[in-house]
């Protein structure tokens, strides 16, 4: 019996009651069941009597005795106790729970997968950094709550395409070429370039490519640097996302919407909503009009396009590949995208709060050190990967909500302790830092022996382990599934 399961036979419960007049109150749609803190409480527990008793009337123990008396008596159930102020404690029979391990074992990786998401259709943008050095610890955090995100929406039916945003034009670019150049020529990068090691190595790879690129007049040098130096940079963040298990439906290219002229398409496309205006020898969008703090320019008097102008642009390629949801996790440093971007979207006749949603993710530090590239101390995900390992890394940041900063202590994260909560989960690295891996057998022999009863496995250490697969079917009140997952991002939405 899953979680669901249980809810929905306390729930009939409590129609039934009411029907045979035992109680008068309205019914709640659903019933939370949750795990009691000390397993000699029962698989379950739930106050819904003390939830209910006040408006039905009765004591919530008299409440509670009633709903027991007919839950007790339904399949799978073995024992249901009344404790404390109300309180319903349920225990599940042996063969309920090992009926549930073995449909955990026959679906095998589809188990918790459902539809609760069909029909949706969601671009999810994330990670989405420079392509001026490798992916470091503040990218890693969106990288494993993105990909996360990306699982659960496809596990419960959704179609979503994971994209990253290649920000490969504009200044930044220019500066990561001139540190690839005097590295080449074997001088510091500039004072505001990129000074880190990673540097030297795109360097190398350069004049691999091009032996003669010091004997190049400066302004093409400088060229065939950037473009050489982002190219093979950017096989190199794809290489680490790999090793992360991090896989991208798209790379999009910055670059390309202003060399196919979207942008300019894009700023007359919204000049046709009736949102744009010209001022001051510049073209503006009127965002004023769907809440944010002040006008943003497109078109600077120079003629050239602002990093908004390409955001648009950027918005209007989704809208027009069909995405209806698109969803962006932004860092730290972005939360003045947030009006911005609705903004665009509102004033391409969309519905901001339907049609995109913005998340941000916070700082997170190795025990309270501030890094960057720039500063030239940044740790990176491959260095992650090498010293701890990658399915604890990303348990480390997935458990902790995206919206708070986050310090990790890679020392603490390699301990061979049961303090260690990466050695509580079970993940396929477990191992590099824990004795002793908690993750189940793939085809447990009690399970797929011939003759098996589903009432056979009935020691302390399988009973725990039936209740941990209990905690996750699809549906699940558990809070830990696709499912349930799914709803709570819904709910929040």
């Amino acid at each position: 019996m899953t979680p669901e399961q249980l809810s929905a036979a306390i729930r009939a419960a409590l129609v039934s009651a009411v029907d045979a007049g035992d109680l008068t109150v309205d019914v709640p749609t659903a019933v939370r069941v949750e795990r009691p803190r000390n397993r000699d409480h029962g698989d379950w527990s739930t106050n819904v009597a003390l939830q209910l008793a006040k408006d039905a009337g009765t004591s919530p123990r008299d409440l509670a005795t009633t709903l027991a008396a007919r839950v007790e008596g339904m399949p799978g159930v073995h024992s249901v106790d009344v404790a404390g102020p109300g309180f319903l404690n349920i225990t599940l029979d042996a063969a309920s729970a090992g009926e549930l391990a073995r449909s955990v074992v026959e679906a095998g990786p589809a188990y918790g997968h459902g539809t609760s998401e069909r029909g949706r259709v969601v671009n999810l943008e994330f990670i989405s950094a420079n392509p001026t050095g490798p992916i470091h610890i503040g990218h890693t955090r969106w990288a494993a709550l993105g990909d996360a995100m990306r699982r659960l929406l496809a596990a419960t039916g959704a179609q979503v395409a994971a994209e990253y945003y290649i920000n490969d034009s504009g200044a930044q670019m220019e500066k990561f070429g001139a540190s690839v150049l005097a590295r080449a020529a074997g001088r510091e990068p500039p004072e505001d370039g990129y000074p880190g090691e990673y540097v030297a190595d795109r360097a190398a790879e350069v004049l691999e490519q091009r032996p003669d690129l010091l004997d190049l007049d400066p302004p093409e040098a400088l060229v065939v640097a950037r473009d050489l130096g982002y190219a093979a940079q950017l096989a190199a963040i794809r290489r680490t996302l790999d090793g992360f298990g991090v896989h991208f439906d798209v790379w999009f290219s910055e670059r390309s919407l202003h060399a196919t002229g979207a942008v300019e398409e894009a700023v007359e496309r919204l000049r046709e909503q009736g949102h744009v205006f010209d001022a001051e020898g510049a073209v503006w969008l009127r965002t004023t009009d769907f809440g944010d703090d002040k006008d943003r320019v497109l078109i600077r008097a120079d003629g050239q396009p602002t990093y908004f102008a390409a955001d648009a642009a950027y918005y209007l390629s989704k809208k027009d590949r069909g995405f209806d949801e698109k969803v962006y996790l932004l860092g730290a440093d972005h939360h003045g995208y947030i009006n911005r971007l609705k903004a665009i979207a509102a004033a391409a006749g969309d519905d901001p709060e339907h049609n995109i949603e913005v998340k941000i993710g916070q700082l997170i530090d190795i025990a309270g050190r501030r890094m960057g590239k720039r500063l030239g101390n940044a740790i990176y995900l491959d260095e992650l990967l090498e010293w701890i390992g990658s399915d604890a890394v990303r348990y480390s940041l997935a458990r902790y909500p995206a919206d708070s900063p986050l310090s990790l202590d890679g020392e603490e994260l390699r301990k061979r302790t049961n303090d260690n909560p990466v050695c509580c989960a079970p993940t396929d690295s477990t191992h590099r830092s824990c004795p002793t891996p908690r993750r189940p057998p793939s085809s447990p022999s009690w399970v797929t022996s011939p003759g098996w009863s589903p009432s056979r496995p009935t020691s302390s250490s399988r009973t725990a382990l039936r209740a941990t697969w209990r905690s996750s079917p699809d549906g699940s009140t558990s809070g830990t599934t696709p499912a349930a997952c799914a709803r709570r991002a819904r709910m929040r939405r």
